[in-house]
């Protein structure tokens, strides 16, 4: 009955719990049921010792060997038996058979061995469930879960954990799969989610606590603040933890110091029995262990909780550039809010390491000078006097450094530059002007390195102070103490322990100015990041989204318009017209919710689609571009292909719709990059369609087609509401409603026909246009060819090479690549090559000084110690001193020197090495920027250029001066022990061992995180340029999920790093300490021969070897580390670089092109491999004077020629003259400055406009002017207040489109060259300003070669000749009278476009 009550929960009573021979019979593995197990085999035992029980007592009452006393072992049963097992019949029957004299037991013997049997079945079944248990984990979702979560206590706290990632990393190179998933805590998601939260709480209360004024005031105060407070609740409790293993490291750290003195004693005192030796020398031993293992928890909690702060306040950063308004975007540039996303959390996770130092490093000096004043009394004040007079005065270098912090400002200005160089490359190419920028480049650099020298110098002065700090204190300190009285003797225990309780002081005193300063700077990040997350975002409630009822806008009323009020009936057509500037974008960016609201209301119904005026292009897939995160359709998604004319560009790319699209749409005409944005909007199948100009950027024809199949009363779109900003008047009679514009205000608005009859300004507007014209001008200006070819310049090659397969092709942009493997040993020598040999030699001599000066004084002090004591006095204490005090000061000169030379060189070769890079980069031809992401160049212009600035000297500094007091450490310890000797040796080989399983996995993760640190900042950058577009799809979520996963990804290569180094200390300060060990034993050992003096050197000194160890091999992979830098800078050394920019004794006279002729032979192009010929054999001459159209499809090769012309592609075969000079044999710059180019997309940088229009300053303040004039723009610049001075924004983003081509004009008109070549010049241009600039065209470049690439054909009807291409063949050549004449594919254009 017992028996089926146990397994009647499952089987039918006794019979299958021991008949289930499925399990134990029928089987491969055999087994008994888990109900037998619990039953028989547990209580079987218990039966035998039940049942036989009574006998045996029976048995023993009758037997009597006299009594057994209690012994150890028989408590250990007892406990045993009581305590775990819970057998306290056991117990009795052990007790029994004691009293009765029973050394051993057959009858318990037997239970034993019953219970063990038993037992083996249950544990190989727990084993077995176990084994399939951990066979089963990958059901867990991380693919390589971080081993610390299963670690054991004793592999957490050495952190063992890591050790197969090291031998994984020795044996191969590490690759991003090989390392661990992020732990869920620390993950973007989890840590962000709880952060928001906390931070909009906090954010909550700063608003309510001021008042509006107070507010602008304080916000920047206080918003740093309040973002502190945000992240000390979130990361505070894990890094109180921390703070608590710092605590009690200290507490073993001043302990040590005790011990030694006791040692000593012992040394000292013949009759003390060795034993007290052998303990003193093991205690010391297991005090720096504990004490090292504490401190490296400390760390390893403290760059957790910076790692988790840095995915804080990236993530904060990402969401908040989402979602701020266009004023507050105007006030920080994307390399300013890229620059936030790098420095400035780089400088707060800095913050997280050293703050504890700020308050513990005063508590550790206040502890040393107690243990001091202990030993030497009132003495010690000499110490601390010095410590007063160390501390101000790096107090006030700190200070002074702070200062000099407007490094940073020079380095933001220089970025911010780069960074518009890498967007208009091809401007500065076009127009030869990569000189006068990298002049500016150069003189902001010139400028950060003055500062930076200053700050080194002055940082030397500092680092020279800390390092004879142990001298200055020792010295003030003994002198003082044998001066005062001649009673005072210095002997081995007063000079060591106050030595090792020295060089305990120097920690805190190192580190609480790097403290103090790092927390500065953090203070002024968290201010920088603050004022950012605090800039005022765009208001939801601007824009009222109602559901999709039949819709309309109300009462429009904004910034920059008066009472505008419209309604719009669902599925209507409205056109908006006006002039450049009149507002028509920022009427649509209202609509957006992007403009701020002050009165009045808007509404939209249902869900929006937007088209901006400039394509946002993603790098990404044509594909990837189009969809935009949504589902595929096959049939719609061809739908739209079809609708948008995309398919004839499809055939043209490389791999159709999976080609990779470079940045901002490198490799993409401007016309295709307006179809594909034009494209994302309609796959979206959204409600209301906001089209900003989207036919401005395409040919005549395709204009039509997108017309009539997208936006017109029959495209794909004819049952959605579309707004639709224009200059195109032809399609305005098929509007439903037009809205006319003037400075921000509806002048008219209603059907085409009603504005005619009201004979108001646009019915003049309109009659100003013949109807041929307006029927022609559909469109403003049309795509150029395969990837305008004015942008896609890949390198020319033979017609030789192989085709690739169709995703190689497809590929544009390299990835940002880890080199592999360990730093070559050229890198170094590259590195010191570039500082020069003459510079370093004296360098070595310095520090082998400064060490040899250090020696000496520590050998001094020994002798001292060791002096006899006559009559309680020594003799000679002043000379003593005396040379004491000289050699310490030599030292202190020495390391001066060191720290300074050092500096110095790391200046001269970071400023040649820059110089290189920006060299190489400006040299480079066109197609190396399309295929290098420019997050990647500016990656190495900020983050490599800054480690070459300051990391690599700083740890050259580190190695070098540890590496040599390691020397003077071991030379001591052989002095005083030679048969250390046996020991130092194998410890080396140890050492060297640990540290090259470390180095290799280092710098491979160090290479991992940088390269995933590159494509965090090309995304930031994309998000922040296509903000607008990114909301107006509401796609922010999907884009934060993005960049939620590259910031994980870099995490995940960050993480192991740091735990690297704590494995490698923990690891390396055991050596230390065995040193430690085996110098106190030696010393205990031979104390018969040694003196206390040299004892106490040797024990003192072995006692920093632990901290030396490890910081050398911090050093060493700190330079390792970096000198990747040098390593990634010089890679851009061995790129193709295209021809060079002027050739001596070159034979050109200085005013070629006289008569400007041009001349082809036989030219052919090509873009890169495995693309088809962009020109063929193509033969032309062009006389002087002449004016030339340039007109075909996509496509056909227009725009090619024109790069042909400029040599922005060399050629593949064949020739270019111009004026009869062979354009090959001249440099690029003597070409290029010579004719001019009026680009398709107008370029303009950040400065004034005066040196956007004259880079060089090569023409008077008149002649500008003049330009400006002609240009119809001089109204517009004496209207602003700073006139030529005005600045103009990064990328020229406060001036229109319109004017900015306008400016382009005039830079034309200012070089006034004799050829020039438009290449679809005419961009975003009403009709009216588009009539202005032909007309300027023709009466200011009448007497020069002009060559127009043309879509707009009615701009060409008066020119000589027209060329019509095709292909990359010249189909067709002649004046247009006589082309239509012909009927070729000229007229056919014509008809197109209403012209015949």
């Amino acid at each position: 009955p017992l028996m089926s009550y146990f397994c009647s929960k499952r089987t039918n009573g006794l019979t299958l719990c021991f008949q289930d021979w499925n399990v134990t019979w029928y089987t491969a593995h055999p087994d008994l049921t888990q109900c037998f197990q619990h039953t028989v085999l547990v209580w079987f035992p218990c039966f035998y010792l039940w049942v036989c029980a009574p006998f045996y007592c029976l048995y023993l009452r009758f037997y009597d060997n006299g009594r057994i006393s209690l012994s150890s072992l028989c408590c250990a049963k007892t406990v045993m038996c009581f305590g775990f097992l819970k057998l306290p019949m056991t117990m009795l029957l052990i007790h029994l058979e004691r009293l009765r004299g029973f050394r051993s037991s057959v009858f318990l013997f037997l239970f034993w061995t019953l219970a063990v049997i038993c037992s083996l079945v249950p544990l190989r079944a727990n084993i077995q469930a176990i084994i399939d248990e951990v066979c089963a984990f990958p059901v867990y979702p991380t693919i390589n879960p971080c081993p610390v979560e299963d670690a054991s206590f004793l592999s957490k706290v050495l952190f063992w954990w890591y050790g197969r990632l090291a031998v994984k990393g020795y044996r191969s190179p590490l690759q991003a799969e090989d390392l661990w998933s992020l732990r869920e805590e620390d993950t973007s998601e989890k840590i962000i989610c709880d952060l928001e939260k906390e931070w909009a709480k906090q954010w909550a209360k700063m608003q309510h606590e001021q008042t509006q004024l107070l507010r602008k005031l304080h916000k920047e105060q206080i918003s740093g603040f309040c973002l502190l407070r945000t992240l000390a609740k979130n990361f505070g409790p894990y890094f109180l933890t921390g703070t608590l293993c710092l605590v009690i490291q200290d507490a073993f750290m001043f302990s040590i110091p005790q011990v030694l003195s006791l040692l000593l004693g012992f040394v000292r005192d013949e009759d003390a029995p060795l034993w007290k030796g052998y303990l003193f020398a093991f205690l010391m031993f297991l005090l720096s262990c504990l004490q090292s293992l504490f401190n490296h928890q400390y760390m390893y909690a403290c760059f957790t909780v910076g790692m988790r702060v840095k995915t804080a306040v990236m993530g904060l950063v990402y969401r908040k550039s989402l979602v701020i308004n266009s004023a507050a975007r105007r006030t920080c540039t994307v390399g300013e809010i890229v620059n936030l996303v790098s420095a400035d959390t780089q400088k707060l996770m800095d913050f997280v390491v050293y703050f504890n130092a700020v308050w513990v490093a005063p508590i550790e000096i206040a502890l040393c000078l107690f243990f001091l004043w202990q030993r030497l009394g009132p003495s010690a004040l000499a110490g601390i006097a010095t410590v007063i007079l160390i501390f101000p005065l790096n107090g006030f270098i700190a200070k002074m450094r702070s200062k000099l912090q407007v490094q940073m400002k020079y380095m933001d200005g220089r970025i911010k530059l780069m960074n518009e160089i890498l967007s208009g490359i091809k401007i500065l190419k076009f127009y030869a002007w990569e000189n006068a920028f990298r002049e500016r480049v150069l003189g902001y650099r010139e400028k950060e390195l003055n500062a930076l020298k200053k700050s080194q110098i002055l940082y030397s002065i500092s680092i020279a102070s800390f390092n004879s700090s142990t001298f200055l204190i020792a010295f003030a300190m003994f002198g003082v103490y044998v001066l005062i009285d001649e009673k005072h003797v210095l002997d081995a225990q007063k000079v060591f322990v106050s030595m090792a309780l020295i060089n305990i002081l120097k920690a805190p005193l190192s580190q609480l100015p790097f403290a103090m300063s790092t927390t500065m700077q953090a203070v002024v990040s968290l201010k920088r990041l603050g004022k950012f997350l605090c800039q005022d975002e765009l208001k939801l409630d601007s824009v009222e989204r109602a559901p999709y009822h039949p819709g309309e806008y109300d009462n429009l009323a904004m910034v920059n318009f008066c009472r505008i009020n419209v309604k719009v009936q669902r599925g209507s057509l409205v056109a908006v017209v006006g002039h450049v500037g009149s507002g028509k974008s920022s009427l649509l960016s209202a609509m957006l919710g992007e403009m701020e609201k002050k009165s009045g209301h808007i509404t939209v119904s249902g869900s929006v689609a937007y088209v901006p005026q400039q394509a946002w292009i993603q790098n990404a897939t044509l594909k990837d571009n189009i969809l935009f995160g949504r589902e595929r359709k096959d049939s719609w998604y061809q739908k739209v292909l079809e609708a948008c004319a995309l398919l004839p560009d499809l055939e043209i790319l490389p791999a159709r719709d999976a080609t990779e699209i470079g940045e901002k749409g490198l490799n993409l005409s401007g016309g295709q990059k307006q179809r594909a944005s034009l494209a994302r909007a309609v796959y979206r199948k959204a409600d209301v369609y906001l089209l900003d100009d989207p036919l401005s950027a395409v040919d005549a024809h395709v204009g039509q087609h997108i017309f009539e199949k997208v936006i017109g009363p029959n495209g794909v779109l004819k049952n959605k509401t579309r707004v639709l900003v224009t200059h195109g008047l032809s399609f305005l009679p098929q509007a439903d409603l037009i809205l006319v514009m003037e400075d921000g205000e509806i002048t008219e608005m209603g059907s085409y026909a009603e504005l005619l009859s009201r004979k108001n300004t646009f019915a003049d507007f309109v009659k100003a246009f013949s109807v041929s014209e307006r029927k022609e001008s559909a469109t403003n200006r049309g795509n150029g060819d395969m990837g305008s070819a004015s942008i896609q310049t890949m390198e020319a090659i033979s017609d030789t090479e192989q085709e690739q397969d169709q995703e190689e092709v497809g590929r544009l942009t390299q990835a940002d690549k880890a080199h592999t493997g360990r730093v070559k040993l050229e890198m170094y020598v590259e590195y010191f090559r570039t500082i020069g040999l003459a510079f370093i030699i004296p360098v070595i001599f310095l520090y082998a000084f400064q060490q040899a000066a250090s020696l000496a004084y520590n050998y001094w002090l020994s002798l001292w110690a060791d002096d006899p004591v006559v009559n309680g006095t020594q003799v000679g204490t002043d000379l003593k001193l005396g040379v004491f005090g000289a050699l310490g000061f030599a030292q202190g000169i020495a390391i001066f020197g060191t720290t300074v030379a050092i500096s110095l060189g790391g200046i001269i070769a970071s400023r040649h090495l820059h110089l290189d890079l920006l060299n190489n980069v400006l040299h480079s031809p066109m197609s190396f920027f399309e295929s290098t992401p420019s997050g990647n160049l500016l990656n190495r212009f900020s983050k490599e250029i800054d480690a070459i600035d300051c990391m690599i000297p700083d740890g050259l500094k580190m190695m070098l001066g540890y590496m040599f007091k390691l020397l003077e450490v071991c030379i001591i310890v052989l002095m005083a022990t030679p048969f250390a000797g046996v020991i130092i040796l194998p410890l080396t080989l140890l050492y060297a061992f640990i540290q090259s399983f470390y180095v290799a996995t280092s710098c491979q993760l160090r290479r991992l995180e940088s390269v995933s640190r590159s494509p965090i900042y090309t995304h930031f950058n994309e998000t922040v340029q296509g903000a607008g577009v990114i909301r107006a799809f509401g796609e922010q979520s999907r884009f934060i999920l993005l960049a939620n996963s590259r910031v994980d990804h870099n995490q995940t290569s960050y993480f192991p790093r740091f735990v690297a180094t704590r494995w490698l200390a923990v690891n390396l300060e055991f050596l230390g300490n065995l040193l430690v060990l085996a110098a106190a034993i030696l010393s205990v050992m031979g104390r018969a021969t040694l003196s206390p003096g040299i004892v106490g050197l040797a024990v003192s000194h072995s006692l920093q070897v632990t901290g030396i160890l490890s910081w050398i091999v911090r050093a060493w992979t700190d330079v390792e580390n970096n000198i990747v830098s040098v390593e990634r800078v010089k890679e851009y050394a061995e790129t193709t670089k295209e021809a060079p920019w002027a050739i001596e004794d070159s034979p050109l006279p200085s005013d070629w092109p006289k008569s400007g002729s041009i001349g082809f032979q036989e030219y052919g192009l090509q873009y890169r491999r495995g693309l088809d010929w962009a020109l063929k054999e193509i033969s032309l001459s062009v006389n002087e004077r002449e004016k030339v159209g340039i007109v075909g499809r996509t496509g056909a090769g227009k725009s090619s020629l024109a790069l042909g012309i400029f040599r922005i592609l060399e050629a593949a075969k064949g020739k270019i003259f111009i004026d009869g000079i062979n354009i090959a044999e001249i440099g690029l710059h003597e070409l290029r400055s010579r004719i001019t180019i009026i680009p398709q997309d107008p370029v303009l940088f950040s400065g004034s406009l005066r040196m956007n229009l004259d880079p060089f300053d090569g023409y008077t303040d008149e002649e500008v002017w003049r330009a400006l004039e002609l240009a119809r723009l001089k109204n517009f610049v004496s209207g602003l207040p700073d006139k030529l001075n005005h600045e103009c924004s990064e990328g020229g983003e406060n001036l229109s489109l319109g004017q900015r081509q306008l400016v382009c004009l005039a830079r034309a008109l200012l070089r006034k060259t004799k050829i020039l070549v438009l290449d679809e010049a005419t961009a975003a241009v009403d009709l009216e300003t588009d009539n202005l600039i032909q007309s300027t065209i023709r009466t200011q470049f009448e007497d020069c070669t002009v060559l127009t690439i043309a879509h707009r054909l009615n701009t060409i009807m008066d020119y000589t000749r027209v060329i019509v291409m095709d292909r990359g063949h010249i189909t067709e050549m002649d004046s247009p009278t006589n082309l239509i004449s012909q009927r070729g594919q000229f007229y056919q254009m014509c008809r197109e476009a209403g012209l015949v």
